[in-house]
């Protein structure tokens, strides 16, 4: 996993002008950044190798693929369970995003559904997975703040 401290301010500047551009190539990013193709490459290769770089199907809008709504789910596991229920939610593909948590429950589940019944549908299907004890859903109305890299990459170019 590439770490902060080996992005450095070029590495920032080809990360950010791809925020921008995700489609631009290693020569356009070199034209555009004045920097050596093979230098560009190389780095993209690193970040890519490094984890840096996620993978490009994070573009791709969960609305535009039939699913509007977006839940968080707190998901409550009991202990000696946890490698077990992760695996069998990781094969969830509505959940979209998931992370171990502090506080009152294990997990956080970023959930994408088609409607209401939808989500009733895959919140019925966590607590069938050995381990589940409860969940607590939260529905989105409104994504406030996309997600973004921008202003942390332009902090790193600025050092």
């Amino acid at each position: 996993m590439t770490t902060p401290a080996s992005i450095d301010a070029t590495d920032a500047r080809i990360l950010a002008a791809l925020d921008e551009d995700p489609t631009a190539t290693a020569l356009a990013l070199s034209r555009s950044l004045g920097l050596a193709r093979n230098t560009v490459h190389a780095r993209l290769r690193r970040l890519e190798g490094g984890g840096a770089l996620g993978p490009v199907s994070r573009r791709a809008r969960p609305s535009a693929l039939g699913y509007p709504l977006v839940a968080f789910i707190e998901i409550a596991i009991s202990q000696g369970t946890l490698r077990e229920a992760y695996g069998a939610l990781a094969d969830i593909p509505e959940i979209v995003e998931m992370h171990a948590t502090t506080g009152a429950a294990d997990l956080l589940a970023k959930v994408v559904a088609r409607d209401t019944a939808d989500l009733h549908r895959i919140t019925t299907m966590l607590l069938e997975i050995e381990g589940v004890q409860r969940t607590s859903t939260a529905v989105s109305l409104e994504e406030v703040v996309p997600p973004r890299m921008a202003p942390l990459l332009a902090r790193r170019v600025e050092g």
